[in-house]
């Protein structure tokens, strides 16, 4: 029993101490004399379920959260908010949903153009990032999400995205037709194309050490 408390200390100090999220085998290595590390995890999870701060799988590792419900109580009066295009939050969207895909794709999927600041953007964020050459003429490059994605939304892997359904049960889906057909066309009311720089920009909440 009091070795197994050991453990349990050591699985918590390695966690507290690293900045990024550790897998069970990482952890693995430092008590190697421990069968099964998941075990470990599993009781320290439930330990601080009801905690302050809660043991959370995230980007295929497990770190230490703030309890969601003590949001309001840290949260800052001063706000630091920055600037998220919509076509950024689109473009997002597209390579979660869609990766790999290539900037082309992603084009015909918005039906407008994509401003290479657009994706730039997401990757200096460290939310996507190059995973190689599609195998068509040109050999266009291939976008995916990252860890950092992961991280960020609170996700273990990509498949816990939400689905349509889900979506549209949170009203983050509009399942009304859009008025101007001319506009989810891509295209000005004299058929020019449009691109990213004619799109209006949201104000989205970020942390101060994202963009």
């Amino acid at each position: 029993m009091e070795e197994r408390h050991r453990h349990l200390r050591i699985v918590e100090a390695l966690l507290f101490s690293s900045k990024d999220p550790l897998s069970a085998e990482i952890i693995a290595e430092h008590i190697p004399q421990v069968e099964d590390v998941t075990s470990l995890l599993a009781e320290l999870s439930d330990h601080y379920s009801e905690r302050g701060v809660n043991l959370v799988n995230v980007a295929g590792g497990w770190t230490f959260r703030t309890a969601p419900d003590m949001g309001p109580v840290l949260q800052r009066e001063a706000e630091v908010k920055r600037k998220l295009s919509r076509a950024a939050l689109e473009t997002l969207a597209i390579v979660a949903y869609h990766q790999p895909v290539t900037r082309a794709e992603i084009e015909q999927i918005r039906g407008v153009t994509v401003s290479k600041g657009t994706l730039d953007i997401l990757f200096d964020a460290g939310w996507v990032a190059p995973r190689g050459r599609r195998r068509t003429p040109g050999r266009p490059v291939t976008w995916v999400t990252t860890d950092d994605f992961l991280n960020h939304f609170g996700l273990s892997e990509i498949d816990d995205l939400p689905g349509v359904e889900e979506l549209r049960a949170s009203g983050l889906l509009d399942v009304s037709p859009p008025p101007l057909i001319i506009a989810e066309a891509g295209l000005e009311d004299d058929g020019r194309e449009i691109d990213d720089e004619d799109q209006p920009d949201f104000m989205v909440e970020l942390g101060e050490d994202e963009e």
